[in-house]
């Protein structure tokens, strides 16, 4: 946590360059000033060579908000005026509502706190709030998750924050919910149990092959960024048949900036998060046309069939009235792709080898269960179908690791009409939110919920709706089994080379928007010596 005065100080910056951008932004002169600071450029140089003293700052921001205090409360008059009963909660400030605050809990690894406080102190089904801009309403518990589930484009519909759209210019032709309908048409043929079982082998082959290029022979590694290489590979290989290591590196590391600044504050201006996003969305987007002009070659001369890989697939289907996707639409929807199948895993990849560190005893089972996998099998035959099926203990560790560290921490909502929920009035127009965190950690859920216990996915496991790291309803994440088969194949290789203990026992957690360990999570590796 920054100190109170450093925070101060940062706190007066956002405030000046909000007061002063509108004067620079309107002559042009922001994006030039910012643009042309070298790289170590820091808030102290910019309010020096402004001349800007705090007491100025001060008086520019009282007008400010000022003026934006009473331009939210009559928007916020005229809106709430035909609605009666609302929820309880607060917005928070105007325009920022309280996302600084939802996001500074999260960096500081405690997000469940932001629902704790606020069901403890209004109500423990729903309150509102304001997120990324957005008056939403957070539904809390088991009850709140299934209803947001059942009610997909009944009630609710799916909505993403700005800065994905602009990230993505083709989802502003049509909306958010014909394009999440447009992807999940295309997506169960290939992502369903048995069209994922000949990927199995594959899989295997590339966490090989990984495993000895970059934890092999090594004393210590970091694997935050060696998981995401992992996954990566994978996404490559099974959405594009892209195996040359070369090839992929081309386009991994503006990848890794383009996840890390995609749900962020849409901000576009040099060296932000979202700015560098949009950037390497455009390094990519380029990458991703050359493969899909090649492929639209391979396809036409009859060297590939439509059901080569997903990227084919997109290529040749056509929607209802015989239309098929421009190139930049399936770059897009790649890219999404991408994102989709690397961030998550790897997250819950690297929360595995955190946790699998800390209790030896889990990590005695696991290992225990895998030697018997790998003892059935010949020598170099590669991991099926029914190998993971035999992971049962192995896949419950896995699943108590993304209840206590989900990574999908929550999604939005839009409301398509009003409705009543819990006895309060939802407006048409406003954002939901379900969180993971109102529930993975709940006592009424879990019984003492921060202990780590696989048995909890024994027999008929949690309680419905109860579980939520893949959401659920019509929206459920359409990858989860390809998650699953991609961390299993990961924890096989992993516990038959190595035993590891963690380099920095009290490591941060940091959550932006998905857990991290705040160093990557340097590991010292012991190798097996059979």
């Amino acid at each position: 946590m920054l100190p109170s005065l450093a925070y101060a100080k940062r706190k007066y910056c956002i405030m000046f360059l909000f007061t002063r951008s509108s004067s620079l932004f309107m002559s042009g002169k922001l994006s030039s000033i910012l643009s042309q600071k070298p790289k170590n450029y820091s808030i102290d140089h910019l309010m020096q060579e402004e001349g800007m003293e705090p007491l100025f700052i001060s008086a520019v921001l009282l007008l400010t908000l000022f003026v934006s205090l009473f331009l939210h409360l009559l928007f916020l008059h005229g809106s709430t005026v035909s609605h009666h009963n609302l929820p309880p909660g607060k917005l928070g400030f105007p325009i920022v509502g309280e996302t600084l605050l939802f996001l500074s809990m999260g960096r500081r690894g405690s997000p469940e706190k932001f629902i704790e406080e606020r069901t403890a102190k209004y109500s423990t089904q729903i309150f509102k709030t304001s997120l990324l801009g957005e008056t939403t309403a957070v539904l809390c518990g088991a009850a709140g998750n299934k209803f947001l589930f059942s009610n997909e484009n009944k009630l609710v519909t799916a909505w993403w924050p700005r800065s994905v759209e602009k990230i993505f210019p083709t989802s502003l032709q049509t909306s958010t919910k014909e394009e999440s309908m447009k992807m999940r048409k295309l997506l169960p043929g290939f992502l369903k149990p048995e069209a994922l079982q000949k990927y199995v082998g594959v899989m295997d082959s590339i966490a090989k092959k990984h495993f000895e290029d970059s934890w092999d022979l090594k004393n210590e590694v970091l694997v935050f960024p060696l998981a995401k290489r992992y996954t990566f590979m994978v996404a490559c290989r099974l959405f594009m048949t892209i195996e040359d290591p070369n090839h992929v590196a081309k386009f991994a590391d503006p990848f890794h900036v383009l996840a890390a600044g995609v749900i962020s504050v849409p901000i576009n201006l040099p060296g932000t998060p979202f700015n560098k996003a949009i950037k390497a969305a455009e390094t990519i987007r380029k990458e991703l046309l050359a493969i899909i002009r090649q492929r639209k070659i391979d396809l036409a001369e009859k060297k590939v069939s439509s059901m080569h890989d997903i990227l084919s697939h997109m290529l040749t289907t056509a929607d209802e009235n015989g239309n098929y996707m421009t190139e930049l639409d399936v770059a897009d929807k790649i890219l999404g792709l991408l994102i989709g199948g690397h961030d998550t895993a790897s997250a819950a990849i690297t929360f595995i080898v955190k946790y699998l560190a800390e209790l030896p005893n889990v990590y005695n089972q696991v290992l225990k269960e895998q030697i018997e996998v790998a003892t059935a099998k010949k020598r170099g035959e590669l991991l099926n179908w029914d190998d993971l099926q035999k992971m049962k203990y192995s896949w419950n560790v896995a699943s108590e690791v993304m209840r206590l560290a989900p990574p999908l921490q929550g999604n939005f909502r839009e409301s398509i009409t009003d409705f009543q929920y819990a006895g309060f009035t939802i407006p048409k127009g406003w954002k939901l939110y379900w969180s993971a965190n109102s529930t993975h950690k709940n006592p009424q859920y879990f019984p003492d919920p921060e202990k780590f216990d696989p048995s909890r996915f024994e027999g008929n496991g949690p309680m419905p709706y109860s579980y939520v790291p893949f959401g659920g309803g019509p929206r459920m994440c359409p990858g989860k089994e390809y998650a699953r088969l991609e961390i299993l194949v990961f924890m096989h290789n992993l516990v038959r080379r190595f035993k590891w203990v963690k380099v920095l026992p009290k490591e941060n957690i940091i959550v932006d928007p998905m857990p991290m360990p705040a160093k990557g999570l340097p590991v010292r590796l012991h190798p097996h010596h059979n």
